[in-house]
């Protein structure tokens, strides 16, 4: 085990396997539930897995079904997973001894490879300063609205301001509402700090922390940060916009909310799409052209090293811009008067096509343990799963205890990402020091 571990990548998905199965070992306790009886191991482990990994996909009633020390768990397995399991220990071990050994600095340069060693420290304080910072002010707003508006008494309003606040930004999905957020729909006090809050954690710290410190000039921006930054307000454009016409005369979604109420809802609801997973309208009632749309939305995801999951804006506009390059004969993929290295558009076509291998494996094994279900549903249930986006059509209830394992594969690799793991079972530290004839075949 210990040579296994020797290299820092491989340590990403075995810590997260270990706050997996420390939470399905507490969530299995009969404290845990409301009903204070000892809780399915398949439930429990896809509950687990799903707050880790960050996607809020549940197979029971969420508010009805934990009690508070189960709600708690999943609060603290949310944060963690959102955080970084080896992010937040080495967060620990800076607090408590002031120091960070080489051996920290390697396991959080693991998740957050665009920092160079020397910049962990700093990184560090950066990453908790804007973690807590946005959800201190999330849960002002949401809390206070729901205390002044709703009537909510002080405590429940915090817990539930506290609670959202957690899932929002670190993009995971579970609600203290069986029906996530559709009550507030079109209250912009609770849906958009949410909103943004979900936007602001999925973009990512590297690209966040630049954006920042340049952001009087964009042009100086790196490629990774401009793709993240000036494709995630395409993406959440382009979404809202086909949203909006999509559901505009549906009566079960947004059809009978007034023109503000339906952008307000469709612009949310794009917004948590992405990776977020709160319900702020009836998902399950989603006219068939949204479906696409959504699942689109979902595959791609947020931004590199984000609590966000899916393939990654960055993965998903650079092959764009590999395909523009051959197209037009182009030796050179350029962004933003910049050559893309090949190794990085070898990296996204490896993301991009292990996703897409591991959606469809998902889709067909679902399909092969259910019957009567819609491959739309199927579809969207594994894509939500793989993704870590946590939103449902209700399917995942339903499944058997094959089905929802499925599922929690999927949320597991999609958390720690396709690349990581193939990266931590196949490295190979060695260097090749020879190169084969190169030979050109035909292709197409």
């Amino acid at each position: 085990m210990r040579r296994f571990l020797r290299h820092p990548v491989r340590l990403v998905p075995f810590g997260f396997l270990v706050a997996i199965a420390i939470g399905t070992g507490l969530l299995m306790l009969p404290w845990a539930t409301s009903e204070h009886r000892y809780t399915p191991l398949v439930t429990a482990l896809f509950t687990a897995t799903s707050a880790v990994s960050v996607t809020g996909m549940n197979v029971t009633d969420t508010p009805n079904y934990w009690n508070g020390f189960g709600l708690v768990m999943i609060t603290v397995l949310t944060q963690a997973g959102g955080l970084g399991i080896l992010t937040g220990a080495a967060l620990v071990s800076l607090a408590v001894t002031r120091q960070l050994g080489l051996r920290n600095r390697l396991l959080v340069q693991a998740e957050s490879a665009d920092y160079g060693i020397g910049d962990i420290r700093r990184l560090l304080m950066h990453i908790a300063g804007t973690v807590f910072g946005c959800e201190l002010v999330m849960t002002a707003l949401v809390t206070g609205r729901l205390w002044l508006t709703y009537h909510y008494p002080p405590g429940r309003a915090l817990w539930s301001g506290v609670f959202h606040s957690v899932q929002a930004f670190n993009n995971g999905g579970f609600s203290l509402y069986s029906e996530g957020l559709v009550a507030f729909g079109r209250d912009p006090w609770v849906t958009l700090p949410l909103a943004l809050g979900a936007i602001v954690g999925g973009l990512g710290f590297p690209a966040l922390f630049e954006a920042f410190r340049q952001r009087r000039r964009p042009s100086r921006w790196s490629v990774a940060t401009k793709l993240t930054i000036w494709g995630s307000v395409v993406l959440l454009a382009a979404g809202f916009v086909g949203l909006l016409a999509a559901e505009w005369a549906n009566p079960f979604t947004i059809g009978t909310y007034d023109t503000a109420g339906k952008v307000l809802a469709s612009f949310s609801q794009i917004a948590l799409s992405r990776t977020g997973g709160f319900d702020v309208i009836n998902v399950a009632a989603l006219s068939e052209e949204s479906y696409p749309l959504i699942i689109a939305l979902m595959f791609i995801g947020g931004g590199s090293a984000s609590t966000a999951g899916g393939i990654k804006v960055s993965t998903f506009f650079l092959l764009g811009f590999v395909i523009w390059a051959e197209l037009r004969g182009e030796p050179d993929v350029i962004v933003g008067r910049r050559r893309v290295a090949a190794p990085s558009q070898r990296q996204a076509l490896t993301v991009a096509l292990l996703s897409v291998a591991l959606v469809t494996v998902g889709t067909l094994g679902l399909t092969v343990l259910t019957t009567g279900v819609r491959f739309n549903d199927t579809l969207f249930e594994v894509t939500s799963a793989f993704s870590t986006t946590g939103l449902t059509v209700g399917l995942a209830q339903r499944l058997p205890d094959s089905g929802q394992l499925v599922l929690t594969a999927l949320m597991y690799i999609g958390r720690i990402g396709p690349l990581t793991l193939g990266s931590a079972i196949a490295l190979n530290t060695r260097r090749r020091l020879y190169r084969y004839p190169k030979e050109q075949p035909v292709v197409g």
